[in-house]
């Protein structure tokens, strides 16, 4: 039982934290395109960053600051240009953003950290940042937490926040995130930007290793379409503002902050997973048996990302030989003879062998999934995801993976995404 509770407020739901988000010129369609995150004090910083070789010029920037110095007070990010395969141009261009926005802020260069996404290959209007940066600066409040959700976003159809509340000896702990993916969504660390924040006090080194472990149990465990990006960071702010006790080393209240990191990641990348382009639903794949977490965790990431099982889903075909498939080729050996696999709880291969089942029930059960994916106010759920359980063995490793379905809407889209 999780000791926590949802508040709202999302990235700006921590003590001593304010957002803004606006329209700077950089997107043709005038949507906003400029956020800026901000703590009143230096926070311990952590990030976790894409593995992809043509990484953005923002990510080498991110990753380079964040080894020299584990500290930061500002995040600036934009969603009109990647700022990739940019070359000299685009890390010039960071180094420019750092400077305006500590101008700006009356801060160290080296306390601003710049990510950015959109189309690869385009160059940073600098001149529109320049202009932009006082109307923004002036705009941060601890109430502008969605409007930063909203300007990161790019072929997004909502926008992606959290925040959650715990209680640690008297004093109110709170962790609050935004994300924003719905493309080039697929694990090994390269799936989307996030933004998190919290008051809690903790080492750097701890709150890095808190990262990187709950990226490993959430953004690395989602896919869209099997495309790794250039520009996919995970930067996570601890401020100290809580004034609770600090955390130094591991123990009951490292573990507990880590649950609570966890928790808003998990929520975060099930809402991306939802939100793939042209997707319909959310397939959340649950694997059992395996020899460990790190090996069901990989069985789950290539179900979740197999294109047959994600067509299948779309077509609401309850062909589990794909899931099956799926799982033999996943690099993880088993005992065909113990494979099992269920369907919305609906028995489809018991130790290895085909079960008789009910092909209307479980088509109906994909029907269903899909409509209550969409919740009574029209907007997108996670909280009905299509469920495939898989068991492929007698280990203690469990392992989660999320993913959407592929529909013809995600060609349309990505067909015509620089046109």
């Amino acid at each position: 039982m999780s000791h926590w509770q949802r508040i709202t407020g999302g990235v700006t739901a921590a003590k001593g934290y304010r957002a803004a988000g606006m329209a700077a010129g950089l997107k043709a369609s005038g949507a906003a395109d400029l956020a800026l995150i901000v703590s009143d004090v230096p926070a311990i910083a952590a990030g976790v960053f894409t593995t992809n070789h043509l990484c953005a010029a923002p990510v080498t920037y991110c990753r380079q600051r964040l080894q020299t110095k584990g500290t930061a007070q500002a995040i600036l990010c934009n969603s009109g240009q990647a700022n990739a395969a940019t070359g000299e141009q685009g890390w010039q261009a960071v180094l420019a953003q750092a400077d305006m926005v500590a101008m700006a802020l009356g801060v160290s260069p080296e306390m601003v950290l710049v990510a950015s996404t959109g189309v690869i290959g385009q160059p940073i209007p600098l001149e529109k940042i320049r202009q932009a940066l006082p109307t923004l600066t002036a705009s941060l409040s601890p109430s502008n937490g969605e409007a930063a959700a909203r300007a990161i976003m790019t072929t997004d159809l909502v926008p992606k926040q959290i925040a959650l509340e715990a209680i640690w000896e008297g004093q109110p702990v709170r962790i609050g995130g935004i994300a924003k993916g719905s493309g080039m969504i697929h694990p090994n660390m390269a799936t989307m930007l996030a933004f998190i924040t919290c008051d809690a006090a903790v080492s750097p080194q701890l709150w890095q290793e808190m990262l990187q472990r709950a990226c490993d149990r959430s953004f690395n465990q989602i896919t869209v379409d099997g495309d790794t990006s250039t520009n996919d960071s995970v930067i996570a702010l601890a401020n100290g503002q809580s004034r609770t006790p600090a955390i130094t080393e591991p123990g009951p209240a490292a573990t507990r902050l880590e649950e609570m990191l966890t928790a808003v990641c998990v929520h975060l990348a099930k809402t991306i997973a939802r939100d793939g382009e042209g997707a319909t639903c959310l397939i959340e794949v649950q694997v059992s048996g395996a020899s460990d977490d790190v090996a069901a965790r990989q069985v789950a990431r290539t179900i979740a990302s197999s294109m047959l099982v994600k067509s299948a889903i779309y077509g609401r075909d309850p062909n589990w030989g794909r899931i099956a498939a799926a799982a033999g080729r996943a690099g993880v050996p088993f005992d065909a003879g113990n494979l099992a696999i269920s369907l919305g709880g609906i028995p489809m291969m018991r130790q290895g062998q085909p079960l008789p089942f009910d092909r209307a029930a479980a088509n109906a059960y994909l029907v269903n999934q899909a409509t209550a994916s969409v919740d009574a106010s029209g907007q997108q759920s996670i909280e009905h995801p299509v469920v495939i359980e898989v068991s492929i063995g007698h280990g203690h490793g469990r392992g989660l993976a999320w993913g959407c379905d592929l529909s013809y809407d995600y060609v349309k889209i990505n067909a015509e995404y620089t046109t």
